[in-house]
């Protein structure tokens, strides 16, 4: 299951860690560090995409930015990948925020990280837990998303009164059905083994996650696609981002494409955001690009970033 989706830098060290949340669930991570280094050094949290592993977007970014001088923590969400949880591929905007907040507290407990200098980055549904963790947590001291969503305003976005309503009902009924069956239903979206090509007639944006999660690109056997399906219930009611405006002054930079069909929730946020705030947006560049596409990732200037502001 170790599949990367990218070659280690020969200047970067990984190794594979664990440590516990506030809950007792063991995490699984790596941890990337520059092989040439001396003192302490800055160091970076990076969350995987919804429903994404380290293996994937992670690892790419870690690799990138530990090139560039950091100590960097790449993770697996809790019932996903490699870390603990006894029932797979369950969702919690909590717990999944939580992890930001675990891999603080690992970081900082290395002797040479300076406590004084960690940062975050959250790439897709990440970007929204990195930003809820840092609202109450003022040891992450920068963040960087990239093609964020906000899960929570996700699942009730473009829906009517009557459509939510409706909605609540078949999940909670859906909860009858598990309890009954004594397993939650969980329906995958991707193979085991990756496609050679997208089948035709799926519509966007689900044929662009396919064109990552579901083809050699991107492919890996444990991020599949999918959550149980009562997931969403804790999300429709928990609103990640309500407390943006408390990260201030701790400086946020927002990285979307310019075709990205996610670009929304970035701009939602930084209008919410107060200052210190920053968007880059990267030219010809869709929501996916920003997760692997090295030659689109704008390293140099995400390092600045937190190399002006990891004071």
């Amino acid at each position: 299951m170790e599949h990367y989706i990218t070659a280690l830098s020969e200047s970067v060290v990984r190794e594979r860690v664990t440590f516990q949340n506030r809950f007792g669930i063991e995490l699984s991570a790596d941890l990337y560090t520059p092989k040439e280094h001396e003192g302490r050094l800055p160091a970076l949290v990076v969350g995987p995409p919804y429903g994404g592993v380290k293996e994937q977007g992670p690892c790419v970014w870690a690799n990138g930015l530990a090139e560039r001088g950091f100590v960097v923590l790449a993770f697996d969400q809790p019932f996903m990948g490699t870390s603990g949880g006894t029932v797979r591929n369950v969702a919690s905007p909590e717990l999944f925020t939580e992890s930001f907040s675990a891999s603080v507290d690992y970081l900082g407990l290395l002797p040479y990280v300076d406590r004084e200098k960690i940062g975050a980055v959250g790439i897709c549904g990440s970007g929204g837990f990195a930003l809820s963790a840092a609202q109450c947590d003022v040891r992450i001291k920068a963040l960087v998303t990239a093609s964020m969503y906000d899960i929570s305003y996700a699942v009730r976005m473009g829906q009517t009164r009557e459509q939510l309503e409706e909605h609540k009902k078949q999940l909670s009924m859906k909860r009858w059905e598990d309890a009954e069956k004594g397993t939650p239903e969980c329906i995958l979206s991707y193979p085991e083994t990756p496609l050679e090509e997208i089948p035709k007639g799926i519509p966007e944006p689900a044929a662009e996650f396919m064109r990552f999660y579901a083809m050699k690109r991107g492919h890996h056997p444990n991020a599949r696609g999918g959550f149980t399906t009562t997931s969403d219930l804790s999300f429709m009611n928990f609103r990640l981002l309500d407390y943006i405006g408390e990260i201030s002054p701790r400086p946020i930079l927002f990285i979307v494409g310019d075709r990205a069909h996610s670009r929304f929730f970035s701009d939602i946020a930084y209008k919410n955001a107060n200052q210190p705030k920053e968007m880059y947006v990267v030219e010809d560049a869709e929501h996916i690009d920003l997760y692997d596409r090295t030659d689109k990732i704008p390293f140099d200037y995400v390092a600045k970033f937190f190399t002006d502001n990891l004071k």
